[in-house]
């Protein structure tokens, strides 16, 4: 059951982003630029790769039962200092496009976490906000070359397709308590979408990978 229910969760989250893609700024890679919670005036609305087996994602399916908003930004605080962990080792890339890509995933991430906290410290003064959890990326810090690029994507769109799924998950169940959440939420989910397109076009071209039902 709990298989079935992810699976409808990332096909209904993934619907759309070639949509949400006409109306985002792009740069000279191509790329959407990141924006802050709330700076696209309250708009909510905005491939999966085979990943050479490895489906770090589905890992962490417990990131669906977040009970509460509290819960969600917690766990989402969690979720992204891993990623800017692995996007910083991006800078040793030999491509100039997963520098850019590495620095604008820790610079957008970055002002989320501390959006995030910022929250939590305002509404939850005195409660725990500490999370138990599960590392979903390798280690990256001896790989270098190809293999650096290669093994930050296909855990990346992976980790990305968790974040997608957890925060369409809040706003379909009406579990957020603040409109800024929901803004956050929605941006985090489309945005992200969006990078996995781009991601998995990269594993595409430089690496052969191809999407995997």
């Amino acid at each position: 059951m709990r298989r079935t229910i992810v699976a409808a969760v990332v096909a209904g989250a993934l619907v759309g982003a070639g949509a949400s893609a006409a109306v985002t700024a792009h740069d000279d890679d191509g790329w959407s630029h990141p924006m802050p919670a709330g700076q696209r005036g309250g708009h909510l609305g905005h491939r999966m790769s085979g990943l050479g087996g490895h489906l770090a994602g589905f890992r962490t399916g417990h990131h669906l039962s977040a009970a509460s908003e509290k819960e969600y930004l917690a766990e989402m605080v969690a979720h992204h200092q891993e990623a800017i962990e692995a996007a910083r080792e991006l800078r040793r890339s030999d491509r100039a496009t997963m520098r850019r890509f590495g620095a604008r995933i820790v610079e957008a991430q970055t002002v989320q976490v501390e959006q995030m906290e910022s929250w939590l410290a305002e509404w939850h003064p005195d409660d725990s906000t500490d999370v138990d959890y599960e590392p979903m990326m390798r280690d990256l810090t001896r790989l270098s070359g190809d293999r650096l690029d290669q093994t930050f994507l296909e855990d990346m769109v992976a980790h990305h397709m968790t974040a997608v799924m957890m925060s369409q998950h809040g706003l379909a169940s009406g579990l957020f308590e603040h409109d800024e959440v929901a803004v956050l939420a929605a941006d985090i989910r489309d945005d992200q979408r969006l990078e996995i397109v781009r991601m998995r076009g990269w594993l595409h071209d430089w690496f052969g990978t191809r999407w995997m039902h």
